[in-house]
């Protein structure tokens, strides 16, 4: 049987992310609206929903930090598929808010044993001054599996009503399969056995040996605020704010899928040529005037604004993840970015449940954006803290 080398490899380890992220983890958000209004009334509620989802995603990471130390990333990302899998099947016939909450905890664990080998095994298949545009292709599929589940709401929504949003689940999980099986049978990767080697504290103790530790990981975690905060409330925001059709607020969101097909590419190769350091500093930024933007509810504005937001979901991470990629070796780098994304975890546990929250306090989702906008210049702040390549 023929295996994938080189590209394909990258092309194959962004297909798992699509099932890992795009369907795992940011159906959820696109649907928020309409689980909320099918199930519970409430914002409070419905962040508590996503917050439980982020939490496997935590939980996941510290046990990734473990069995990237005795079993191989392959091997690891293999097994994440049986939970992502298992929490698309629950969601696709969940009756209440405990069955759905049940299953978006196994899409979030079996997410992070699919996403944090992810990038070493696409990086370490092409060459060394490529490897930011290998990462940024993975985060690339991310965003084609967001474009994906966009429409997929937008068409459920107008044929069916809100209580369809099963049935995106269900076409979700049918797409999985198909996705797996590919990865299944044409997937490998080279990598010598790891040493079974422990690591201190859920992967800091390698983490700590990485130049620049505190100002990436500090950025990671904040990139973990914002993101989540604005991508979760995107279509709450414009649907009970500023007035916009389902329609109109699912396009809104599926251009921030397409944004984040672009953006990981795009800051994987600009990053290779010009640093990590730059490259962040200069996108949180940009990240923070496009949240200002979609604040404003002007259509035009809130397109151009939902782009940008996408190419810097999309992009952000991937400059992250390369220069971890950078500073670590094949073996380290399981743990060290499986701490990392400990730290990134911690913050969207929090946030889904603080955005809906002051959403439920104050009424409605500007204070939740201003939020989201005050991490992204505190990420902008920690990465000129990062040594210059």
């Amino acid at each position: 049987m023929r295996t994938a080398s080189g590209w394909t490899t990258v092309i194959l380890v962004g297909v798992g992310a699509i099932v890992a992220q795009a369907f795992g983890r940011f159906t959820y958000s696109v649907l928020l609206p309409a689980i909320r209004d099918d199930l519970d009334h409430s914002n409070t509620v419905a962040g508590l929903l996503g917050t439980t989802n982020v939490l496997a995603y935590l939980v996941g990471t510290f046990v990734v930090a473990s069995l990237t130390t005795r079993y191989k990333l392959l091997t690891v990302m293999r097994s994440g598929f049986v939970f992502s899998l298992a929490g698309l099947a629950g969601a696709a016939v969940a009756p209440n808010a405990a069955v759905l909450g049940i299953a978006l905890f196994s899409m979030g664990f079996g997410g992070a044993l699919i996403w944090v080998p992810s990038p070493a095994i696409a990086a370490r298949a092409v060459g060394e001054n490529r490897r930011g545009l290998a990462v940024g292709a993975v985060g690339g599929g991310v965003g084609i599996g967001i474009v994906i589940t966009g429409q997929l709401a937008r068409i459920v929504r107008e044929r069916s009503g809100d209580e369809a949003w099963r049935d995106v689940y269900r076409i979700d999980f049918a797409l999985g399969v198909l996705a797996v099986l590919m990865i299944l049978m044409f997937l490998r990767h080279q990598q010598s056995a790891p040493t079974g080697q422990k690591v201190g504290g859920a992967g800091f103790g390698s983490l700590r040996q990485m130049p620049g530790w505190v100002a990436i990981t500090g950025a990671y975690t904040a990139y973990g605020f914002c993101y989540l905060i604005a991508v979760s409330f995107l279509t709450s925001r414009l649907e009970d704010d500023a007035g916009y059709t389902e329609s109109l607020a699912s396009t809104m969101f599926t251009l921030v899928g397409l944004g984040a097909v672009a953006g990981g590419i795009l800051m994987g190769v600009i990053a290779d040529r010009i640093g990590e350091r730059i490259t962040l500093v200069v996108g949180f930024c940009v990240f923070a005037s496009a949240l200002v933007g979609i604040l404003t509810g002007v259509v035009a504005i809130v397109v151009v604004g939902s782009v940008i937001v996408g190419l810097m979901f999309g992009g952000l991470p991937s400059v992250v993840i390369g220069y971890v990629v950078r500073n670590t070796t094949a073996e380290a780098f399981g743990p060290s970015f499986a701490a990392a994304t400990f730290a990134f975890g911690v913050a969207q546990v929090t946030s889904p449940q603080l955005g809906g929250l002051i959403a439920d306090l104050t009424g409605g989702f500007t204070l939740v954006f201003i939020v989201a906008i005050g991490f992204a210049l505190g990420g902008a702040a920690m990465a000129t803290r990062l040594p210059h390549r």
